[in-house]
């Protein structure tokens, strides 16, 4: 496996061999040690107001993490989720099955750190946040595997809460109510005060089945029309039996 070391006493082939494999797992296991970790400050079924940190780790030396994307376990509603802490600069927001957290890019190389508070725990042995961690040149990890924790592998396994037993008596809460509110009521329509001015009054009592100056003036006009013409015809009629 390493022909350069059959010049040296089996002791120290030995020595050297082993110096070389520690040196190749070092440099072979740096990324794929990398992960998204997830704790509790009570890490217990059912129980409520619980924070959870999670602790998303760099894997690119020349960009910074900016976006972190959660895919919640079954038992947890986006409604009962609020935001904690987190990266300066960096939003909250609900999705329809999880939340995103993102912001400026945080330093390249530095991890990202930040909380949430849950309104309630399920009723559950363990739980797994998928997770897509987003860099700032458009890289994503993405950390989605139900596989075997801690086992030393290189999946890219989902961060995994771990839930003691509920205890005596804790009962699920009432789910939240949803954030989309049935619409109100429309007020019902009052009648508009009269105006001040002479043209909306006529308006107003035309709707109201009166009749407005301007029609009063038109019958008074016609009025004079017929009886001048009635004066003219009397006029005309007395002139002709004279």
């Amino acid at each position: 496996m390493f022909p350069a070391l059959k010049k040296y006493s089996t002791p120290r082939r030995l020595t050297l061999l082993t110096a070389a494999t520690a040196t190749a797992t070092l440099l072979t296991a740096g990324p794929a040690a990398a992960h998204v970790e997830v704790e509790a400050d009570k890490p217990q079924s059912l129980a409520e107001n619980v924070e959870l940190t999670f602790l998303a780790q760099s894997e690119s030396a020349t960009a910074g993490i900016n976006e972190l994307r959660v895919v919640l376990p079954e038992g947890i509603a986006p409604a009962d989720v609020t935001y904690g802490e987190g990266p300066k600069g960096w939003k909250f927001t609900a999705n329809d099955d999880g939340y995103t957290v993102k912001g400026p890019a945080v330093k390249a190389g530095e991890d990202a750190e930040y909380s949430v508070v849950l309104k309630q725990l399920p009723d559950a042995k363990e739980l797994a946040f998928k997770t897509l961690q987003t860099y700032s040149d458009g890289r994503i990890d993405r950390w989605i595997e139900l596989g075997e924790h801690g086992s030393g592998g290189h999946g890219n396994e989902a961060p995994l809460l771990k839930l003691e037993a509920a205890a005596p008596g804790a009962k699920p809460a009432a789910p939240s109510p949803s954030d989309t509110q049935s619409a109100s009521p429309s007020p019902t329509p009052t009648k508009a005060e009269p105006s001040s001015s002479p043209a909306a009054r006529a308006e107003e009592k035309e709707e109201d089945g009166g009749l407005s100056a301007g029609a009063w003036t038109g019958i008074g006009a016609g009025v004079l029309i017929v009886a001048g013409a009635a004066v003219h015809f009397v006029r005309r009629r007395a002139g002709a039996q004279q």
